[in-house]
């Protein structure tokens, strides 16, 4: 399902059977062999519309949470497995931005700057949300710098680069993947948002554009389904691909959820596997040995 965004977006504007910005004499169209999504009350084909926007929500999510992770993991990572005044400061920096609120900042670079375009859209969400993923992953390096393959990695010799790199970011792949993830929906919802509610400079032509222009013109009342449901179920297919593409990962580094809903084959039999549960099967029997009874007069 992502790929299949990631493909929209890219193919999209090219694909796209009419200009989303054209006009026509079909006013009102419900879906047809000329208009697969129907048109607009100006005659606007919302097949086309819906196609060219999938390219700005993609470019902003993946933008966002690419310049947020590698932030996150730098900050986090470092805060974490260092100690002293500089990791002291970037947990400070982190409880700043955490306070911070995106939506009005963009708000307000938006009125500053009308053709910001989103690329600078993807920056200030990108720049803004990465404190979160940050503390996850400084807390979970403090745990993991006292664990015992750490601790011989030092004792043997290896750089604190190499000891980082290879011994504590392996461990984090399910936290750095998850902090992706959000990111990206994060900043797709936020872009949605800034476009249902006005705010000026980005793509002309997004989903969220599309649920503004219906909301404008009374879509719901007027019954014209057809202006508003393909973009929500879009927006809900893309957080739904992302969240599965999210659980495939945990499955993949997480031993426990790795074998989950297969069957463990035994010489004892068939064992269903259960995330949290780790069976234990004893293929030999082993002698317990007796417990001597002392009496109790002996025991005196």
């Amino acid at each position: 399902m992502l790929a299949f965004f990631g493909l929209i977006a890219v193919i999209g504007p090219w694909i796209a059977p009419f200009d989303p910005d054209a006009r026509s004499t079909d006013l009102m169209e419900g879906p047809s062999g000329k208009h697969w999504l129907g048109t607009t009350h100006l005659g606007q084909d919302i097949f086309s519309q819906l196609l060219v926007g999938t390219r700005s929500i993609i470019l902003v999510g993946v933008v966002a949470g690419v310049l947020a992770t590698v932030v996150a993991v730098l900050v986090g990572v470092t805060s974490g497995y260092l100690s002293g005044p500089g990791a002291e400061t970037m947990s400070a920096i982190s409880n700043v931005f955490l306070v911070i609120p995106a939506l009005p900042l963009i708000i307000i670079v938006s009125s500053v700057m009308p053709h910001s375009g989103d690329l600078m859209v993807a920056l200030i969400i990108g720049m803004i949300s990465w404190a979160w993923g940050a503390r996850v992953l400084r807390a979970q390096t403090l745990s993991l710098r006292r664990r015992d393959f750490v601790v011989a990695a030092k004792a043997t010799g290896e750089s604190t680069f190499r000891v980082v790199v290879f011994e504590i970011l392996p461990n984090l792949t399910a936290i750095i993947a998850s902090s992706f993830i959000g990111t990206v929906m994060y900043a797709v919802m936020t872009e949605i948002s800034l476009a249902f509610i006005g705010i000026p400079g980005m793509s002309p032509w997004n989903w969220g554009v599309i649920l503004y222009w219906a909301q404008t013109q009374q879509a719901l009342g007027l019954g014209a389904w057809w202006w508003f449901v393909p973009a929500g179920l879009a927006i809900a297919l893309l957080g739904t691909a992302l969240s599965l593409v999210n659980f495939g990962i945990d499955e993949i580094v997480n031993p426990r959820l790795r074998t989950a809903g297969r069957d463990l084959k035994t010489p004892a039999g068939r064992i269903r596997m259960r995330p949290g549960f780790t069976p234990v099967v004893r293929t030999t029997p082993v002698a317990v040995p007796a417990t001597p009874v002392v009496k109790e007069g002996a025991a005196r």
